[in-house]
């Protein structure tokens, strides 16, 4: 809105620059007070509004977004604002559309990819990777690929194994990438405005189930001019007893958990890490030589995940500083069940988590888990990872 109100303020010299000044401050004050609030579906929405039309360079194209006002309505209004000429319909052939929009990026545009969901970039992935994230490096940095490929990853609610896959590791492996994973409406406004501001391929992975949801915004994240750096990780809680990594929807969860483990007299510290490559290592090392602990939580597969990448970290950079040896914990490893009953069990859950007195062995039941508070007395058992 904000770059709206610039672009329609037309004045010259110092005359402009006050009244500019004053209508931000207005329209600020405006926000601050009646906008407390935001969803992740309206803070992305907003993010591609102001980009958009602060440079004319920005496009989107992708399966729904323009006539259906996006299949997740991130979209909405975006077409009868900008055009069929930026906001362009494709057919379903990811492979086609994301290979357009790498071309378009080569040449100086911005595209914004949209894919339905992650699980369909596999039809797309050579253009993501041998075409988006290597140009720059095999062309001795001649060929800049700004290029943003956003939609909803991992779990969503009864779609099966070929829609629920986490692709935050895959992606996170490969170099010439930006790998981000927004969690709040904070989040996906200021990391959505860096991608597409970025010079360097962005890989934009949302989560379908906090699109609705609400969180607080400040008048500064509100702000056109508003951005969050890459490769930066946000510390939600503050704590000393034991550090919990944690991305997308898995922040929530580890928040509900340090909740409860307060309660226990154990003070957690839960860090949000936004960006998986790069990946905030000195945030996340910082914390555990302060605490002495570390458990990270994802709802990917453990094999090779992004929670191994931290504790392969941590034990090269901070072993010295570890009280206990590091926990993972992480979805099943086994392909997304269908039947509602086997999903709730292959991925973390909160409402599946209780805390017992004392340390005992692990139970050989597939559907549980001891999670972890190394070091101490406190054992959690969840429906998490298999054995």
């Amino acid at each position: 809105m904000l770059g709206l109100i610039r672009q329609r303020a037309v004045c010259k010299g110092n005359q402009a620059s006050s009244l500019e000044q004053g209508i931000r401050a207005m329209a600020l004050r405006a926000f601050s007070s009646s906008a407390k609030e935001m969803t992740v579906r309206d803070a992305l929405n907003s993010a591609l509004d102001e980009e958009m039309s602060a440079d004319p360079k920005v496009f989107i194209m992708g399966e729904e977004v323009g006539e259906y006002q996006g299949a997740y309505k991130i979209s909405k209004g975006l077409l009868d604002k900008f055009g069929p000429e930026r906001v362009r319909d494709t057919p379903i052939t990811e492979a086609g559309f994301a290979g357009i929009g790498v071309g378009a990026a080569y040449y100086g545009l911005r595209p914004v990819v949209e894919f339905m969901t992650f699980n369909f970039s596999m039809q797309a992935i050579d253009h993501i990777i041998n075409s988006a994230a290597k140009s720059n490096y095999m062309s001795a940095g001649q060929i800049s690929v700004p290029i943003v490929f956003r939609g909803p990853n991992g779990a969503a609610a009864g779609v099966g194994a070929q829609h629920s896959q986490c692709y935050a590791a895959w992606f996170g492996a490969c170099p010439g990438l930006k790998v981000l994973v927004p969690y709040s409406s904070e989040d996906a406004r200021g990391l959505l405005k860096a991608a597409i501001r970025d010079p360097d391929p962005v890989v934009f992975l949302e989560n379908e189930l906090l699109y609705g949801e609400s969180f607080p915004v400040s008048a500064e994240v509100l702000d056109s001019s508003f951005c969050l750096p890459i490769g930066k990780a946000k510390i939600e809680r503050e704590g000393k007893d034991v550090t919990i990594t944690a991305y997308s929807k898995m922040v929530g969860y580890s928040l509900q958990a340090a909740e409860i483990l307060a309660k226990e007299g154990i003070s957690a510290e839960v860090i949000n890490l936004r960006s998986i490559r790069p990946l905030d290592r000195a945030t996340i090392n910082a914390s555990v030589r302060k605490t002495n602990r570390l458990v990270t939580v994802e709802e990917g597969f453990p094999q090779h995940g992004v929670g191994a990448e931290i504790c392969a970290t941590v034990v090269e950079d901070s072993f010295g500083y570890l009280d206990a040896p590091v926990e993972r914990i992480a979805g099943a490893d086994v392909p997304m069940p269908y039947a509602a009953n086997l999903e709730r069990l292959a991925v973390p859950q909160m409402s599946k988590i209780s805390f017992v007195q004392q340390r005992g062995p692990v139970t050989g039941h597939v559907n549980s888990v001891k999670i972890v508070l190394p070091g101490t007395e406190k054992v959690a058992v969840a429906p998490i990872r298999q054995f």
